[in-house]
């Protein structure tokens, strides 16, 4: 099975702006990220929700899967195109403004049952010094 997604494309932030939220939900299941984000503050994170709420129907629909199941294993953010604009300033000259855009990237996948996890690489060399002793 591979991976469902959502791409949100053209959004008028920048993408360090969203990726400081994304960061928080990867890893997480799909249901428990859309809460979290919920009440984040952010516009960022109004945008990563709405994406991923795309990627569950997507994965509802389009793959008969059930939401309950679903992880998120990336979201992303990718650099769009860039407005160009001027400001006026004084005698006569400009700078310039550069507006940001993004691409939002979620994608989900089904968790891995719980048999297969595998146990942190710290907890192996505790029961290894376990066992020696």
């Amino acid at each position: 099975m591979s991976a469902v997604q959502a791409i949100t494309r053209n959004t008028r932030i920048t993408p360090q702006k969203v990726r400081e939220v994304a960061r928080v939900i990867q890893g997480l299941p799909a249901e428990k990220a859309v809460e979290t984000l919920r009440y984040i503050p952010r516009k960022a994170a109004r945008l990563l929700r709405k994406t991923l709420q795309s990627a569950i129907a997507n994965a509802e629909n389009n793959h008969s899967l059930n939401a309950a199941e679903l992880v998120v294993t990336s979201a992303r953010a990718n650099q769009g195109p860039v407005l160009k604009r001027i400001r006026p300033s004084a005698k006569g000259s400009a700078h310039p403004i550069r507006k940001s855009t993004s691409h939002i990237h979620v994608e989900l996948d089904v968790a891995a049952p719980a048999e297969t996890v595998v146990k942190p690489r710290r907890a192996k060399k505790a029961a290894a010094k376990n066992e020696e002793a």
